[in-house]
């Protein structure tokens, strides 16, 4: 009801396979999931859709576990919302998704006062070139694309440390350290949420 009073158009699914089949055949903007359904677990719906569609997931659960978490964002899930929230809550997750997927199609990304050039590999803070590291360059840049979004140290670590997560744990601490200091008060911060990774939030 509070989505289509935002003027969404809503369709339902009441199991993962009839909610893949939907999302084949409607190609919606962004899949609403719980994760207790009756057939399949919703993880396996995220993990099956994701080998053929980007379309932004949002999960919605009871489950506030950390490994569920962990686990449904290494599936490929964009955010996570723990019942009960509220609709300003829900709407504004959603919105940030969309956000985000438009980021992913621009050749720059703008957060507040930092503008990041994806084809020039500059980034400005208030005008302001950063001087950045290529690591620190390529984690800001992860983050940025992926604003508001929590992505988990796994990721990370495979995507800027590609192939050497093993002994990248603590260079990963260092590294956003150094962030965090280059933006100061900018407004701009890199939040942890403990055992599961960072977000990029304005």
């Amino acid at each position: 009801m509070a989505l289509e009073a935002k003027g969404c158009k809503v369709h339902e699914a009441e199991t993962g396979q009839l909610g893949l089949q939907q999302a084949a055949f409607i190609r919606p903007d962004v899949v609403l999931l719980d994760l207790g359904l009756p057939d399949m677990d919703g993880v396996t719906v995220i993990k099956r859709l994701r080998e053929w569609s980007a379309v932004p997931v949002l999960v919605l659960s009871v489950r506030d576990q950390e490994d569920m978490k962990v686990e449904a964002f290494e599936a490929g899930a964009d955010d996570y919302v723990t019942k009960p929230f509220g609709t300003a809550e829900l709407l504004a997750r959603l919105q940030a998704i969309q956000r985000r997927q438009k980021t992913n199609e621009s050749p720059e990304c703008v957060v507040g006062p930092l503008r990041i050039d994806f084809a020039h590999h500059e980034a400005t803070l208030d005008g302001v070139a950063l001087k950045l590291t290529p690591t620190e360059y390529a984690l800001l840049k992860l983050l940025a694309r992926n604003v508001g979004k929590l992505i988990t140290q796994k990721q990370i670590l495979r995507e800027v440390w590609a192939g050497h997560a093993g002994d990248a744990s603590h260079s990963l601490r260092v590294h956003v350290n150094h962030l965090r200091n280059k933006l100061g008060d900018s407004g701009i911060e890199i939040r942890n949420e403990p055992g599961i990774g960072y977000r990029l939030v304005e």
